[in-house]
């Protein structure tokens, strides 16, 4: 109880509670009020209707057929709301059903006035009020037409009885729902916040369960349990960066040590000593290789070159990066072909998109073992496509999303060159130019396509750098 009330879904409920009792006790005032003012009103409208009646019989000339009138009308009310009463100008009753002049009415005025009226036996008398209208007639009479109060009196009890059990129904009712209300916004961040704790225990298959209703907790839960999907992938991919990096960076610094213990336990020679320093040169600079593709990974990532975007011609990049792998492809015997588009502009980075063509076609020069090998630009829609098409072995459908992740190799033995960073850092640029790559089966062989969006039409293709 004491954690509940700390909570702020108690004090929302509260405050929402003390608004709805505010308005609540102000409608029923208002209620009352105006029941209360209408009661008072029919009274004194009955009143009125009586005393116009007289008014009706009454001869000012003759007081005695006035007396005569409310001795009659006393006789006929006997025991009934309405009280009569004339008198002398010495306040001797003359007539009606009044034993005389109320006490609390001694100074006689015209208007209105209330007194207490004691009614019953003597043995048990009761006291009401009553409300009644005085008169000064001609000649000093006294005339007194009231209404006995009790039946308003009893009405109006009865509406502050109705009233009063109204209002702490509905306090009660608000205060239980107020309750209820947090008890359950506070057993769904209760089941968010276990989430949580078994999360940062090192769980991380552990997900926030939905309710079904769809409602803002239930928004929240599938946009946590997105993320933490995200995170688990994320963690998942860093062990395995981890790992990998470990495996990768080992085999090449034992080689690169084994080398130059052997060199060092060799006799002094010095063409032994260069051809030992190049073939350690040559180890640093795969080991640098490896750690440039991360930074570059991460820079692209982070999109701190975002900046630095140009104009460039998609065409011109591919045909550049085509003519760069063309000696590659003619060692291997390979066929390699370049068709591009003119005109495919595009906002990017040079450097990047070109590393990127270059890695798309590496890999497909790499693992074709003969027949050809295509790279393409072209403008489809609002975008600019890139595909390489090879006739190699291809990539099973399950593994196709699997290695664009940092260092998956599909080969386990891992003793091809290569870091398993190029498709990384491919999709790495796409997301930094806001575009996509994937994978696709080419029947026989791959398919790479990478797409980028379209520069606007007003802007400038940047100059090609002298070569």
């Amino acid at each position: 109880m004491g954690r509940l009330l700390r909570t702020n879904a108690f004090r929302l409920a509260v405050l929402y509670f003390a608004l709805f009792a505010v308005s609540v006790l102000t409608l029923l005032a208002f209620i009352y009020l105006s029941t209360a003012d209408f009661i008072e009103q029919q009274t004194e409208a009955t009143i009125d209707a009586e005393i116009t009646g007289l008014q009706e019989q009454y001869d000012p000339t003759e007081i005695s057929g006035l007396v005569e009138i409310i001795r009659a009308r006393s006789t006929a009310a006997h025991g009934g709301p309405t009280v009569y009463l004339i008198t002398d100008p010495a306040l001797h009753r003359l007539a009606g059903n009044l034993s005389g002049w109320p006490r609390d009415s001694e100074v006689i005025r015209p208007g209105w006035i209330t007194f207490p009226l004691e009614v019953g036996s003597r043995n048990a008398p009761r006291t009401h009020t009553a409300l009644a209208k005085v008169f000064i007639l001609p000649g000093g009479y006294r005339l007194l037409v009231g209404r006995d109060l009790r039946d308003a009196q009893a009405y109006r009890s009865r509406i502050d009885r109705t009233l009063a059990w109204s209002g702490l129904l509905t306090l009660a009712l608000g205060v239980a729902g107020g309750f209820l209300m947090t008890r359950n916004m506070l057993r769904r961040v209760d089941v968010v916040n276990r989430t949580s704790e078994r999360i940062i225990h090192g769980d991380l298959s552990q997900r926030v369960p939905l309710n079904g209703s769809g409602d803002e907790f239930d928004q929240l839960a599938v946009n946590l349990n997105t993320m933490l999907d995200r995170i688990e992938r994320l963690m998942t991919g860093m062990r395995q960066v981890t790992d990998n990096i470990a495996h990768d960076l080992r085999t090449p610094l034992a080689r690169l040590r084994a080398r130059l213990e052997v060199t060092l336990l060799e006799r002094p020679d010095a063409t032994l000593y260069g051809e030992a320093l190049r073939e350690t040169i040559a180890e640093a600079d795969r080991l640098l290789g490896t750690f440039n593709a991360l930074l570059s990974i991460a820079e692209a990532e982070a999109g701190s070159r975002r900046d630095a975007l140009v104009t460039l011609d998609l065409g011109e990049i591919v045909r550049s990066v085509a003519e760069l792998y063309d000696p590659v492809a003619d060692e291997k015997g390979l066929t390699l072909t370049a068709r591009a588009e003119a005109g495919v502009t595009v906002h990017g980075d040079r450097h990047l998109l070109s590393q990127a063509v270059a890695n798309l076609l590496d890999n497909a020069l790499k693992y074709t073992p003969a027949g050809t090998v295509a790279v393409a630009a072209r403008r489809e829609g609002m975008q600019g496509r890139i595909e390489v098409t090879d006739s190699g072995p291809g990539i099973p459908a399950d593994r196709r999303e699997a290695v664009f992740d940092r260092f998956v190799r599909l080969e386990g033995s891992r003793s091809t060159p290569g870091n398993g960073l190029g498709l990384s850092l491919v999709r790495a640029v796409a997301r930094l130019h806001g575009g996509e790559v994937w994978l696709e089966d080419n029947a026989p062989g791959l398919k790479a396509v990478l797409t980028l969006p379209i520069a606007e039409t007003h802007s400038q293709p940047a100059s090609r750098p002298a070569a």
